[in-house]
């Protein structure tokens, strides 16, 4: 006879909630961020939508208080010395991602300074072609003191990079002026058969890197714009104002393009992988830097937005400080609204505004901007102004890196 089977527990489980808890916080947090100070390794993953260098002094900041910041960079710049290799290698810019793994260095003996040194290096643009190449091939060979100093495997490891590089390098390549570090960068995308992430991540651990770096997309594409007057510009450089004339028409439409010279519209997919990273984040930022070719830039990708709009975290929009050569006849207000129009791409009026932007952090006393903020619409919107202290005596007309900073910290 078999035994009789006998339930010796029970246990029931209720079917999941989900609570919204809301807390106030102090701006600065003193002892939150005495915390992250402390111990930086268990800081907060704070991610920046981003390209260029207006984000590099706070770069050098965070890393202080958080080694788990997240830096999602635009890979589309067709302007200075990332044009050269764009041109030579059909491939992504990379000289803003250089730029954010190298301010996100570590700094202290642990970084390796002498693998620093030697990626913040350029070539004299006074030199002959000549000389110039022979200094590469010195350092490929590892005679150059720059390369001589790193020692072994990492040496190693550079070298090999250097010269995937030097392989490719046709005879009309220009090296006056070029980053070492871009010239690392682009011997490796070549060598992982043109992929952007096993050589940002090489180039992290070398330099011990205090936070993540990742291009938004690894696809060779290019800025293209719809402006107001009917006209159309291909090129992240013709948008800017830095080496061509600024925009005398303001833009109506920003998006990617598969061809440098016109426009030739694209629509690349966000990886799952980095969709998955975004929803890991505890605050989310869209920070000061050029408004359409750095931070709507970083949005256009499909599934960016829709990822944002999933993760439960604050997200934070900075405005620029005087005037954006690209924002022509944009106010406060206006800015706000065109960041959300961009944030619903992927899904066109459907998603709260709420999960998509929830605060604007001014400094109205200190701060040039083109314009008030409107309180009303903010309210309108759902959106709270967070109006504090960030610049300083020191930083103006710009935002102070160790303000603003503690501002972001603060909100986590």
């Amino acid at each position: 006879m078999r035994p009789e089977s006998k339930v010796t527990g029970l246990i029931i489980v209720p079917a999941p909630i989900t609570v919204r808890i809301t807390h106030t916080v102090q701006l600065p947090d003193r002892v939150k961020l005495s915390r992250y100070l402390k111990a930086p390794e268990l800081g907060p993953r704070i991610l920046f939508f981003s390209g260029g260098t207006a984000l590099t002094d706070t770069s050098r900041v965070i890393k202080r208080y958080t080694h788990n910041s997240i830096h999602l960079v635009t890979p589309f710049d067709s302007g200075g010395s990332s044009a050269k290799l764009r041109q030579a290698f059909s491939m992504p810019s990379i000289g803003d991602l250089r730029s954010r793994l190298i301010a996100l260095a570590d700094e202290n003996i642990t970084g390796h300074p002498e693998v620093y040194d030697l990626f913040t290096y350029r070539f004299p643009v006074d030199e002959k072609a000549s000389e110039l190449l022979a200094r590469l091939d010195l350092m490929v060979r590892g005679k150059d003191p720059l390369v001589a100093a790193i020692s072994n495997p990492m040496r190693r490891l550079i070298r090999n990079q250097l010269g995937y590089f030097r392989e490719a390098m046709t005879d009309e390549f220009d090296l006056r002026g070029a980053s070492t570090g871009n010239l690392i960068l682009a011997g490796g995308y070549l060598n992982n058969h043109k992929h952007l992430d096993p050589i940002i991540f090489l180039f992290s651990k070398l330099v011990n890197v205090l936070g993540t770096v990742l291009a938004v997309v690894n696809d060779d594409l290019h800025l293209a714009a719809e402006l107001e007057d009917g006209s159309c510009v291909t090129g992240q450089h013709q948008l800017t104002g830095k080496e061509v004339a600024p925009l005398t028409s303001a833009v109506s439409r920003l998006f990617l393009s598969s061809d440098p010279d016109k426009p030739v519209p694209a629509k690349p997919e966000m990886r799952k992988k980095y969709q998955r990273l975004i929803q890991q984040a505890e605050l989310i930022c869209y920070p000061p830097g050029s408004f359409y070719t750095s931070l709507v830039a970083s949005l256009l990708p499909t599934g960016v937005a829709s990822s944002i709009a999933a993760t439960d975290c604050p997200k934070v929009y900075i405005p620029n400080l005087g005037q954006d050569p690209e924002q022509i006849g944009m106010t406060l207000d206006s800015s706000v609204e065109t960041l959300l129009d961009y944030l619903r791409a992927d899904n066109p009026g459907k998603t709260a505004n709420e999960k998509l932007l929830n605060f604007v952090l001014i400094d109205s006393k200190r701060g040039s901007y083109p314009s008030a903020l409107s309180a009303s619409l903010m309210q309108e919107l759902g959106i709270r102004i967070i109006d504090t202290r960030l610049v300083s005596r020191q930083s103006a007309p710009y935002y102070d890196a160790e303000l603003l900073s503690a501002a972001l910290l603060s909100l986590t």
